[in-house]
């Protein structure tokens, strides 16, 4: 199908994109990646008066560590992620995300900023800033603010920014020493959403003691799910097997899925708890040195 009418706007600035966007409020659409936008344009599911584009604005596509911090532009193309050796070096469980989702055309043009900004809780980067402790940066016609990704979701399709304001960046906090993630996606086929997903980002200490861990769940819930009651099973203990299965159940039991064409409540809630147990232990043996 065809978009309907739109207006098109290519502002060249983030002052004069954010203007924008204050003059036609919640009539306007931003189009960063388009990979989430556009199909749904196409088929009528959406259908904005206004489209404002923000890739012709410069310095928002980036991949790089300062102040402990690696910062990621908000125009930053899954693709860079993908082959970025800092990221699979030092950030196995971005590494992990970006490889996973959707396909290597999406991934060339599909930005990471947009994905977070979309709202969409069968996307794969919401659960994996969640298990980083990630915060981002959005602009607006007042200036820049940060919003932790534990605030960001506020409803499926829904987020914390307001209609005048752009994601810019994403903040992830650098991991320690002894620190592993891992992200595990079951889906029906390549270039699906995950059926159900699991971002686990941890750190050890020099005894084997959990002194950190995040737990993300993708695609179980109206919003991204932090599971916290599994996150402080682990905490302070030594993750063994039998600490290891009973988070699992708790981030089983955290997740809200609805039945659909991807399976039963049941199947997918106990794919949560596979899937839990698989990417601890994977995480773990990334954190004592393993890949």
């Amino acid at each position: 199908m065809i978009p309907a009418a739109f207006e098109y706007y290519a502002p060249g600035s983030i002052r004069e994109a954010t203007a924008l966007l204050t003059r036609l409020g919640e009539d306007a659409k931003v189009l960063s990646g388009g990979q989430s936008l556009i199909p749904m344009m196409k088929l009528r599911l959406a259908s904005p008066p206004h489209v404002v584009d923000i890739n012709g604005i410069p310095g928002l596509a980036y991949v790089r560590e300062a102040e402990g911090f690696l910062l990621v532009g908000g125009l930053t193309r899954e693709s860079e992620l993908e082959e970025s050796s800092l990221i699979r070096d030092q950030y196995p469980l971005l590494h992990d995300t970006c490889k996973v989702i959707a396909d290597p055309l999406v991934r060339n043009l599909a930005t990471v900023g947009g994905n977070l900004a979309h709202g969409d809780p069968a996307n794969d980067h919401p659960a994996t800033m969640l298990a980083l402790g990630a915060d981002v940066v959005v602009a607006g016609p007042s200036g820049e603010r940060r919003i932790p990704l534990t605030s960001l979701f506020t409803g499926p399709f829904a987020t914390a920014l307001r209609p005048d304001e752009i994601l810019v960046e994403v903040r992830i906090p650098r991991p320690r020493a002894r620190s592993g993630g891992a992200y595990l996606k079951l889906e029906r086929k390549v270039g699906d959403f995950a059926t159900a997903a699991v971002a686990i980002q941890l750190t050890l200490d020099e005894r084997g003691v959990c002194e950190h861990i995040g737990i993300g769940l993708t695609n179980v819930g109206l919003t991204p799910i932090k599971a916290t009651q599994a996150e402080a099973a682990l905490t302070g203990t030594r993750p063994d097997e039998g600490a290891i299965k009973h988070a699992a159940q708790l981030a089983a039991a955290a997740s809200e899925p609805s039945a659909d064409l991807r399976g039963s409540v049941e199947y997918k809630k106990d794919l949560v708890r596979v899937l839990t147990a698989r990417a601890l232990r994977r995480a773990l043996a990334r954190a004592d040195g393993g890949r």
